[in-house]
């Protein structure tokens, strides 16, 4: 073999090589161009994916919120209806508790319910000598049904009349007014207790308003508001 065919081979030889050389790099570049864009592509799905759990997130603290705020402006409403309601009831309370100034002015009326209201208390009590208080104003009233309320009560429980002793040391707070209406203050009525004050019965007129009132609380609230609000 010549120079001429030597270097003829040689020549193919470099053509081949550079050629394969040339596929070789042509497939790498696709690969890598290839692995880029799949790489890419997960990087961007996965960038989606935060986004979309960021926004999944925040919306579900924008509806918490609006929960809340939805929760606090119920809870806001239905204290106001409460509030209002309980004015209401009060205000009624506070026109009742006028009217029971009227009792006192029938004196005729008032010594009857005067006697009546011993006559519960003595039953209360039991007892064979209790002490009374009522206002300064009704002790007359107070003395001229003592001994009438003393024996029906003996009578009732076929016991020997009880001694009755008004106080006239302390007596129970005069009527309210109107220049002092925070005054401590009794519409009419005797409190009863024992002798060694161990036993109190409060049978004043006021305390009785109350105890009815709380007692027809329920039915007055359904019967001015209807269904109760929870």
């Amino acid at each position: 073999m010549n120079d001429a065919d030597v270097s003829k081979q040689i020549q193919q030889m470099v053509r081949f090589i550079r050629q394969e050389a040339e596929e070789k790099a042509n497939e790498i570049s696709v690969s890598a161009e290839e692995e880029f864009n799949i790489e890419k592509l997960q990087l961007v799905e996965a960038e989606k994916k935060k986004i979309r759990q960021e926004y999944e997130k925040k919306e579900k603290q924008v509806e918490v919120r609006k929960k809340i705020e939805y929760s606090m402006q119920l809870n806001a409403s239905r204290i106001k209806v409460l509030q209002a309601q309980d004015d209401v009831v009060n205000a009624m309370k506070d026109a009742a508790s006028k009217e029971l100034l009227n009792v006192s002015k029938d004196h005729h009326g008032y010594a009857k319910l005067l006697k009546d209201l011993i006559i519960q208390n003595l039953l209360r009590l039991k007892e064979p000598a209790v002490l009374l208080r009522c206002r300064k104003d009704d002790v007359h009233l107070v003395e001229s049904v003592l001994e009438a309320a003393a024996q029906e009560y003996a009578e009732k429980r076929d016991v020997h009349a009880p001694e009755i002793i008004v106080d006239h040391t302390v007596y129970l707070p005069p009527a309210p007014t109107h220049y002092n209406p925070h005054v401590n203050s009794c519409s009419g009525g005797v409190v009863l207790a024992s002798r060694d004050g161990k036993i109190v019965c409060e049978n004043t007129l006021d305390a009785r308003l109350d105890v009815v009132f709380r007692k027809k609380l329920p039915e007055i609230r359904r019967r001015l508001f209807g269904q109760v609000v929870a």
